[in-house]
């Protein structure tokens, strides 16, 4: 059972769920040590809720312009994780920056949907995850972030001294909670949707 705040009601036909740099080029360097290997499993459960009731559903997709970059185009790693490619008919937006609002059609995307709340998920929970909540939450959307579906990776602070990852997600989603999004896990997400529909 789930020992995340419930979600209070929400309509679940105006809130778009967001999946964001699920890629496998998070596996290769530079990138280190990660939490959460529960990820992909939450963010498949995540995925599976909002497809079978046809709800909105927009990919996002990390395009680097950084020849070199495990995200760059050119790289394998660009590909999405198993199990998370877009289906036929589902919308993928592409970012080359951490906000997937910036140079990218996506408020527009929802806003032609009618939609006026954000769930996030994905990659970094510190980076792209929490800028992306940060901007929606700025542009007026109800914001949620469903942690147990997001990860990030190890750190090192300026005296080369090692920020374990879960305590990077443990400040970034304590900061989104604070200011920007509500905080939930895939349990608490899921059991707001079955109230909803």
């Amino acid at each position: 059972m789930s020992d995340s705040p419930a979600l209070p009601a929400f309509d679940p036909r105006r809130t778009a769920l967001i999946p964001i740099d699920v890629q496998q080029g998070f596996d290769y360097p530079p990138w280190g040590p990660r939490n959460n290997p529960a990820m992909e499993v939450h963010g498949q459960r995540l995925l599976a809720a909002w497809r079978a009731r046809g709800l909105p559903l927009i990919h996002v997709r990390h395009d680097s312009v950084i020849e070199g970059s495990s995200l760059h185009p050119t790289h394998p790693g660009n590909a999405f994780r198993a199990g998370f490619d877009p289906l036929p008919g589902e919308a993928l937006v592409s970012k080359s920056v951490n906000a997937a609002f910036i140079g990218t059609d996506l408020d527009l995307r929802l806003r032609r949907l009618g939609v006026d709340s954000v769930a996030l998920f994905g990659i970094s929970t510190d980076m792209c995850v929490s800028t992306t909540a940060r901007v929606a939450a700025n542009l007026g959307y109800r914001t949620i972030v469903v942690a147990d579906a997001c990860a990030c990776f190890d750190l090192h602070d300026e005296h080369g001294r090692t920020i374990v990852a879960d305590d990077i997600a443990r400040a970034h989603l304590a900061t989104l909670r604070a200011e920007f999004a509500e905080v939930v896990d895939t349990d608490a997400m899921i059991a707001a949707l079955h109230r909803a529909t």
